[in-house]
C-alpha cells in the first residue's frame, strides 16, 4: 500500500486533498499545526482506518524529522500547508515574516528533505507544492506571502531536475481564489472583483484542486515533471 503525506491536510485544500488520496487506496498522514479541534473533527467524520491525523509543526525543523523518522515509507508528498497575513509589510513584525517563511516555503523545503530518500530507494515518487496565483503574479498587502509561493514555484522546478533521474516527479499547483478558510477574511466587493476578472465566473473550490493533484500524482502524469498546473477559472492566461 502507498503512503501520502499532507501538510496543512485537515481542513480547506488539504482536507479535499487527503480525502482524494484516501478515495484512491493510499494510506494517508494528514498532519496540521494547531487547530486540534477542526482536527479531531476531520478524522472523526472520516472514520477511515487508512487516515493518519497528526499535529506536527513544519515550522519546526526536529518535528519534521521526528515525523518522517516514523515512517516506513512515502511515495506521495503534498506540501500544502500555508499560513498569510494580508496587511502592509512595513507593518509585519520580523517576527511574523521569520514564521510565514517557515512554514510556506521553508516547511516545504525540509518536508521534501525528509521524504526524499523514501522515494529514491524505490525509484518512484511524487511531491506536489501548492503555490498561489500570486506567488505568480504577487499580491498587494501580501509580500511575504507571494514571495514565498514564488520560491516554491521556483523550488518545484529546481528539484524536478535534480530528481527525475530517480524516477521522481515533482508538480506545482497554483490555485486561485478557492473557497478556503484563509480567504473567509475578503470582502465580498473583493471577491466579486475577482470573479469578474475571471472568465469562469466563479472562485474555486478545494475539490478542483484535489482533483487537479490526483492527476498529478496518477500514471496519467507519468510524463510530466518540473510544470505548474494553474487552477484560476482562467484568470491568468
Amino acid at each position: 500500500m502507498k503512503t501520502a503525506v499532507v501538510t496543512g491536510g485537515t481542513r480547506g485544500i488539504g482536507k479535499a486533498i487527503s480525502l482524494m488520496l484516501l478515495n484512491n487506496g493510499y494510506k494517508v498522514y494528514s498532519l496540521y499545526r494547531s487547530d486540534t479541534t477542526t482536527a479531531k473533527k476531520f478524522s472523526a467524520e472520516t472514520a477511515n482506518e487508512l487516515l493518519t491525523v497528526l499535529k506536527c509543526d513544519i515550522s519546526d525543523p526536529r518535528q519534521i524529522k521526528d515525523f518522517f523518522t516514523s515512517l516506513d515509507g512515502c511515495e506521495v508528498l503534498v506540501n500544502n500547508a500555508g499560513i498569510s497575513d494580508i496587511d502592509l509589510y512595513t507593518d509585519l513584525s520580523d517576527e511574523r515574516i521569520m514564521e510565514i517563511l517557515k512554514v510556506d516555503l521553508l516547511g516545504a523545503m525540509l518536508c521534501s528533505k525528509s521524504a526524499i530518500p523514501f522515494m529514491v530507494r524505490k525509484k518512484t515518487g511524487s511531491i506536489i507544492n501548492i503555490s498561489s496565483m500570486w506567488g505568480e503574479t504577487g499580491a498587494s498587502c501580501e509580500a511575504v506571502y507571494s514571495a514565498c509561493k514564488a520560491g516554491v514555484i521556483g523550488f518545484t522546478k529546481a528539484l524536478a531536475k535534480e530528481l527525475g533521474p530517480s524516477s521522481i516527479r515533482v508538480n506545482c499547483v497554483s490555485p486561485g481564489l478557492i473557497a478556503t478558510d484563509m480567504n473567509s477574511s475578503l470582502s465580498n466587493e473583493t471577491v466579486d472583483g475577482i470573479v469578474s476578472e475571471t472568465p469562469l465566473e466563479r472562485i474555486g473550490s478545494p475539490t478542483d484542486v484535489a482533483n487537479a493533484v490526483e492527476f498529478l500524482v496518477s500514471d496519467k502524469a507519468s510524463f510530466i515533471t518540473g510544470e505548474v498546473i494553474r487552477v484560476n477559472g482562467g484568470l491568468l492566461i
